[in-house]
């Protein structure tokens, strides 16, 4: 796998611009900081891994960089133009026109057979690809009538990318999307979220607590008690079938 990093100069705006975000959760009379003096740049095209234990942050950082959560404090741009502030109608449009969501747990309509739950989001998307283009990115054109029932994990996992994907989006956000499944389902997964990265450009963060998925990122951020710790970037990446745990 190409340890080369993402093909934009470093001096371009970055996808991702936060600065000092910090968001607090009121429970009862209990203020909870879920994320506190957050700075963080994601690079267009880049494969991102943000790695830590449960409760650091990682799904509250990521909700808001995907529109679904709003900071409390500091700055959130997405191509230098600003998330903070934004009403409900301009974050509905972000997300809808910029966000490819991929979650733990699939979200698939049983009912609906693999093409028409992809083909769902086309109905809200300004520019999608072709129905059978995603599908065949992730794999899946021989069971594209199957319904969810009759797909496993990985197949399922695999349909709720493609479904993500068939907008176009700016960037793919990933909340633990191998949590779900053993190691070789997992491969498969990040194989196909490799692949949209480095032949579509999509920029793809993946949030986990598993720590040998940051091998194949260009670039790892370790988020603790709801701050960035660190960021290390991978001299040499490993493809996903080289990852075990």
């Amino acid at each position: 796998m190409s340890d080369a990093p993402c093909s934009d100069a470093p001096t371009a705006v970055p996808v991702f611009r936060v600065r000092g975000l910090g968001k607090t959760y009121q429970v009862g009379p209990v203020a909870v900081h879920a994320l506190h003096d957050v700075d963080l740049d994601i690079e267009r095209g880049e494969f991102v891994v943000l790695l830590g234990a449960s409760g650091c942050g990682k799904s509250t950082l990521l909700n808001i960089l995907g529109g679904l959560d709003v900071a409390s404090t500091g700055v959130v741009e997405f191509n230098g133009q600003p998330l903070t502030g934004a009403g409900e109608a301009a974050l509905t449009a972000y997300r809808r026109e910029h966000v490819g969501f991929v979650f733990q747990f699939y979200n698939l309509i049983p009912s609906l057979t693999v093409r028409e739950n992809v083909a769902l989001v086309t109905d809200i998307a300004r520019n999608p690809m072709p129905i059978d283009e995603a599908i065949a990115l992730v794999d899946l054109t021989p069971r594209q009538h199957h319904f969810p029932a009759q797909l496993s994990g990985g197949e399922q996992q695999r349909v709720a990318i493609a479904r993500a994907i068939v907008k176009r989006p700016a960037v793919l956000l990933c909340d633990e999307p191998t949590g779900a499944l053993d190691c070789q389902t997992g491969q498969r997964v990040l194989e196909v979220i490799a692949r949209i990265n480095a032949e579509l450009g999509t920029t793809a963060l993946v949030i986990t607590h598993n720590a040998a998925i940051a091998g194949m990122a260009h670039r790892v951020v370790y988020l603790g008690n709801g701050t960035v710790l660190r960021t290390e970037r991978n001299a040499q990446r490993l493809s996903a079938a080289e990852l075990s745990w």
